[in-house]
């Protein structure tokens, strides 16, 4: 097998597995270009295969049932699969359409039998004679509304895409909306921390704009560089980096200050509280409810000389049982992940608006017994990696609400954008609050929302 078919062959089990069992692209596409004995150019070609076809899903269902005449739910999963996967190849890429049609008719043809092979045959030949233009320009005569265009264009569910325009709104940008669609369809840049105090970028890296301690190598392998820093720099989003910084210094940092990252799997957040801790005499403790994600908030933890115990405790929970205890906490709460659809292109298609009811509700509990946690003047940093404003404004608003004058909010938009000299253009929000929104089409981060708050 030749390393071009050896792609191919990876990307589609990767994408059989999301779509059957759930599985996570980034974390199993990695092992399996390993597996395959993959590097260079033929490991390039099977992540962009695998991502791009998983970000691309809704607009390539709507061109096969166009092009099969059926709608997608009839047709066998598995050849489905590789029918997207070769569409892909067709309207998306540069490869050519009698390898992308040929391979992809195989993968069929391994799936379903004979039959199978000849019907995808014949879906990928009608798709491969017209052009990307003339595909999306029938795929846009389907919807019934606009919103429903362009989550059909861009690829993101219909509720998606109006979560998106309101919290745009609220920046009175939503004209902004189809940026951010595009934004979310192209492969982030690799972007890398060094852990302040402790490790700096390579001489030819090039700095990140607003994070302090991020940086882009000039060229060279990231995985190379992580590798031989002993845990000291590791690739983390600037979004991220922003998140854990704008906590350790909204505020001058008094030596013996105690602190709690309370949901911290998969632990890059607590790498640089750690990092930021050590340098200051601070404390630094971890939970994570989940002991997988505990066990790689210790491995992220290993290059950072500081005893950091990691408790795996429901949250609410753990910091139920210490009142009045910590400085300061950080809240990356679970949610959504609307704001990492770069990066987690599967992740579109996982939740429903059925899904946001429970995460609000948890989100609320978890920062209400977070600030029960702090001490009189402590700081919480309520942090979600998605920019719906349920999850965002609407826990922060209900939350103050309960706390009255016991909770005061500060401006992580100011934190924020103090941390370099490069302005990040962060724009006020509709409700007047202080929250910093960080976009990928604009900031070129994932959509990471900060918000700071103090108890009085």
């Amino acid at each position: 097998m030749n390393g071009t078919v050896g792609a191919r062959r990876v990307a589609y089990e990767t994408i059989r597995a999301v779509n059957e069992s759930d599985a996570y692209a980034n974390l199993l596409l990695p092992t399996a270009i390993a597996r395959a004995g993959l590097s260079g150019a033929d490991a390039a070609l099977a992540t962009e295969l695998a991502y791009g076809t998983l970000r691309r899903q809704g607009t390539y269902d709507a061109v096969i049932a166009i092009a099969a005449d059926r709608p997608v739910h009839e047709i066998d999963p598995a050849v489905l699969d590789a029918l997207r996967l070769g569409v892909h190849q067709l309207l998306s890429t540069r490869v050519a359409s009698h390898a992308a049609v040929n391979e992809s008719v195989e993968l069929a043809r391994r799936a379903g039998g004979r039959g199978a092979a000849g019907f995808a045959n014949a879906v990928l030949r009608r798709v491969s004679r017209d052009t990307p233009g003339d595909w999306m320009t029938r795929v846009a005569a389907t919807a019934r509304s606009d919103d429903e265009q362009l989550g059909l264009l861009f690829s993101h569910p219909v509720w998606v895409v109006r979560a998106f325009r309101r919290a745009l709104a609220a920046e009175d940008r939503a004209d902004e909306l189809e940026a951010l669609l595009t934004a979310d369809n192209a492969a982030p840049r690799v972007t890398m921390a060094a852990l302040p105090g402790i490790a700096e970028p390579p001489e030819d890296a090039r700095r990140t704009p607003f994070s302090p301690i991020g940086f882009r190598l000039g060229g060279g392998d990231p995985d190379a560089v992580v590798r031989g820093s002993d845990g000291r720099i590791r690739v983390q989003d600037e979004g991220s980096q922003l998140a854990a910084l704008a906590l350790s210094r909204a505020v001058p940092i008094s030596e013996g200050e105690r602190w709690l990252d309370l949901c911290a799997g998969p632990g890059g957040k607590t790498a640089v509280l750690a990092a930021e801790a050590l340098a200051h005499g601070a404390r630094l403790e971890a939970n994570e409810i989940s002991p997988s994600r505990a066990g790689l908030v210790r491995q992220a933890l290993a290059g950072v000389p500081l005893e950091v115990p990691v408790s795996e405790e429901d949250g609410r929970t753990r910091a139920g049982g210490a009142p009045a205890t910590y400085d300061r906490i950080l809240v990356d709460a679970p949610c959504t992940g609307l704001g990492a659809l770069r990066r987690r292109p599967e992740a579109r298609w996982r939740k429903a608006p059925s899904d946001v009811a429970a995460l609000v509700d948890l989100q609320q509990e978890l920062l209400d017994a977070a600030i029960k946690a702090l001490k009189p003047g402590g700081i919480v940093a309520y942090v979600t990696c998605s920019p719906h404003l349920a999850e965002t404004a609407g826990v922060v608003a209900e939350v103050r609400r309960e706390w009255g004058d016991a909770l005061e909010e500060m401006s992580a938009r100011d934190v924020v954008a103090g941390l370099s000299d490069a302005d990040p253009g962060l724009l006020p929000q509709a409700d007047g609050s202080g929250r910093a929104q960080l976009w990928p089409h604009r900031h070129n981060t994932d959509a990471m929302s900060i918000s700071l708050l103090r108890r009085t």
